[in-house]
């Protein structure tokens, strides 16, 4: 009884507060109906208030997303997107690493024949200017990504399997894994870095720069060439290690690698190195052949190369050099080629990526520093251009 006229008696104030709120929503209320769930609902009735005005906010901050949903939604698509161009800004780190994790993601290796040449149908109807019906910007750019991991650059033809950057991480970890693991013996030395040569030419001449051919003659050389420098230097590094620590043994396969992609790169694009690369400006009009930029072309992927393997070859080592003092590997010898693949593969899916983004895949390079012959062909189409660009390779 106390307690109902203590409340009975609040003051006016209070009361009037209540009065108000309740008027705003629904009219007045008898004062008698107040009670402790009658204080919480104008708390309640103001909390909507607010969380509609949020909303209202959020919607208005957020129009253009709603249009951009219903654009999506009705099938309209710009026809102003370059889809031969990558679809972060290359001009910086961060986009190109974005575009080679896109790139070399190995499970564009799982897609069938069908939906790479559907791939190819969009991006091919899309630049003649014909969208497929509901056809969104997303699904464009996973149709340009899914082209781009199938189908070279310049040419169009469709890649090997092995040789395209999707497949890189899987078949690099499994090699690089198996040299660094069977490294002791001179025929595993010998079959090792035989395979990781035929796989790197498999992948050099599917990833050649430009429309020159390259004849088998030129293949085999640099094949033979690259596999034998790469076999010599990890024959002798093998031998001068023999009274060295455990440890700098395990870095052999990587000086021989090292060397044999500063061979064979080059040999494998002898032709560029003779008669140039595709060079264009700007707007990718092409303006001729130089061997200046192919020159730099092939000297940006050899760095790319040694410091896509640096990671993968330096690292796994000196783990693998702890565990193997540790009784699990002692006790589990099949475990060493497993445990040794599985960190080869954890360091390439991030350096594979990061390495290739190293450069920019559309090099560039100013008409100053081309042959006298070809900065004078470029003057006389165009005497305003000061930089040309060109596909470096991978």
């Amino acid at each position: 009884m106390l307690l109902r006229v203590q409340f009975s008696r609040m003051p006016t104030t209070d009361l009037g507060f209540i009065s108000r709120n309740q008027q705003g929503k629904g009219g007045p209320r008898r004062s008698g109906a107040v009670t402790s769930q009658g204080r919480g609902r104008p708390r309640e009735a103001a909390q909507r208030r607010r969380v509609t005005a949020a909303g209202r906010q959020g919607c208005s901050r957020h129009r253009h997303c709603r249009r951009s949903e219903e654009q999506k939604m009705s099938g309209e698509l710009s026809l102003h997107i370059d889809t031969k161009e990558p679809r972060w800004d290359q001009s910086s780190f961060t986009g190109r690493a974005k575009h080679f994790f896109t790139v070399t993601d190995p499970r564009n290796l799982l897609l069938s024949s069908k939906t790479l040449e559907e791939a190819r149908r969009v991006i091919e109807d899309y630049r003649k200017g014909k969208v497929s019906p509901g056809l969104t910007e997303d699904q464009l750019w996973r149709a340009k990504y899914i082209y781009d991991s199938a189908f070279h650059p310049d040419t169009g033809e469709k890649m090997i399997l092995i040789g395209r950057m999707s497949a890189q991480v899987p078949m690099n970890m499994t090699i690089t894994g198996c040299m660094l693991t069977f490294y002791r013996t001179t025929p595993a030395v010998l079959f090792w870095q035989w395979v990781n040569q035929s796989f790197n030419a498999i992948v050099n001449y599917t990833n050649r720069s430009g429309d020159a051919p390259i004849t088998v003659s030129q293949l085999g050389t640099a094949y033979v060439s690259a596999t034998t420098g790469a076999v010599v230097t990890a024959l002798g590094l093998k031998s001068l290690t023999k009274h060295l620590p455990p440890i700098i043994g395990r870095y052999v396969p990587f000086a021989a690698v090292a060397a044999a992609n500063c061979i064979n790169i080059p040999l494998m694009r002898q032709r560029e190195l003779k008669l140039g690369i595709p060079i264009t400006d700007e707007k990718g009009n092409r303006l001729g052949e130089s061997k200046a930029a192919a020159q730099q072309a092939i000297a940006q992927v050899v760095v790319s190369r040694i410091g896509m393997a640096a990671p993968a070859m330096a690292i796994p080592p000196v783990i693998m050099n702890a565990l193997e003092k540790r009784a699990f590997l002692k006790r589990y010898p099949w475990m060493n080629a497993p445990l040794q693949v599985g960190l080869v593969g954890l360091c390439l899916v991030f350096a594979t990526p990061l390495c290739c983004a190293l450069f920019p895949q559309k090099s560039s390079m100013r008409v100053s520093r081309l042959e006298p012959e070809v900065q004078a062909l470029i003057r006389e189409k165009n005497s305003d251009i000061e930089v040309v660009y060109f596909n470096k390779g991978l």
